[in-house]
């Protein structure tokens, strides 16, 4: 039987906005393993050291590239968990109660996640290994239950903050998204959820203009007008809360936001029990996206002939867009 895993493909850049490697973080959201034992196996895969951050978060420590996190991921019960209230009364009594109740509820509908550092571009293999570790160890993705909302993120850096770049990303994006989701083949569990909610159609025809290339104020306005939620498969806000924090805090007060110069790539499912599956199947798809917005030539055509199709209802009934992707328009 062939175990080889499909190479991970090499972006179009290699360098930052700094002029630095560019790196990459990874969120990876699995059950089926404790959460010591999850925090343990990691920490020994990677050579590092467990420390306990609260009752439902570890953080592995030791790693050049920053510190590893493997945690419940569920907010509330994140926050309970770091909390020291006071023995003895009446309110920590029954905050305690109330924690333990949504802790037994969390056990079977919240996944625990790995998070990385940003790694540079090299170490994704480095994960890619882990994953096939993991699965050996038993852990559990979104196919596995209907009720697991699983997902893999990515978190790129930005070879560049001008809005020109961030606009030609933008429209990439938007030409694939019927192929990526396609090829996700994204499980009814996430599906139902607003986890990944599809950009509004009014929003898209104005990015794929070919005229759109706004200054940073107006891309971000225009952004934010129609999507002031992190519910999107290509979540721009820590992007922009990086560049124009204040702006963005206009529009939306979720404290979940982290502010950050990457794109923030969530669409996929987490498939890690399958043993085909690994980073490389979601990795090798984005990087399709980068380099079309790479193009310049390739993104301005594929805009306008999709702009045709959006326009065509015809067209739309008759042509699937995603295998028009595949044949015409992909970097292969």
């Amino acid at each position: 039987m062939n175990d080889q895993t499909p190479a991970l493909a090499e972006p179009p850049w290699l360098e930052n906005a700094e002029g630095k490697p560019r790196r990459v973080g990874v969120e990876l959201e699995i059950s089926g393993i404790e959460l010591d034992v999850l925090a343990a196996h990691v920490a020994e895969f990677l050579g590092l050291r467990a420390d306990t951050a609260g009752r439902y978060e570890r953080v592995l420590k030791g790693d050049p590239d920053g510190d590893w996190i493997v945690e419940l991921d569920f907010d509330l019960l994140k926050k309970l968990g770091r909390e020291q209230l006071e023995e003895g009364t009446v309110s920590a009594g029954m905050a305690s109660a109330a924690e333990d109740v949504l802790a037994w509820a969390a056990e079977s509908l919240v996944p625990l996640e790995i998070i990385s550092p940003p790694l540079p571009l090299d170490r994704l293999s480095q994960f890619e290994a882990l994953i096939k570790s993991l699965r050996k160890a038993g852990a559990k993705g979104t196919s596995d239950s209907a009720i697991n909302a699983f997902g893999l993120q990515f978190n790129p850096e930005l070879p560049s903050l001008e809005p020109r770049l961030i606009a030609s990303a933008l429209k990439a994006f938007f030409c694939l998204y019927d192929w990526l989701y396609e090829r996700a083949n994204i499980d009814l569990s996430r599906r139902v959820t607003s986890y990944v909610n599809p950009f509004p159609g009014d929003y898209v025809r104005k990015i794929i203009a070919p005229d759109y290339w706004p200054d940073l104020t107006d891309l971000i306005d225009d952004y934010l007008a129609d999507n002031p939620t992190r519910n999107r498969a290509l979540d721009m806000l820590p992007l922009f809360a990086h560049l124009d924090a204040d702006r963005v805090r206009t529009q939306t007060d979720d404290v979940l936001i982290k502010a950050r110069p990457t794109f923030h790539y969530r669409l996929p499912d987490c498939e890690i029990h399958k043993p085909e599956w690994g980073l490389h199947v979601a990795w090798n798809d984005w990087i399709e996206v980068e380099r079309l917005a790479a193009d310049e030539a390739r993104l301005e055509a594929c805009c306008t002939a999709y702009q045709t199709h959006l326009d065509s209802p015809l067209v739309r009934i008759f042509t699937n867009w995603a295998s028009t992707i595949e044949i015409e328009w992909l970097d292969r």
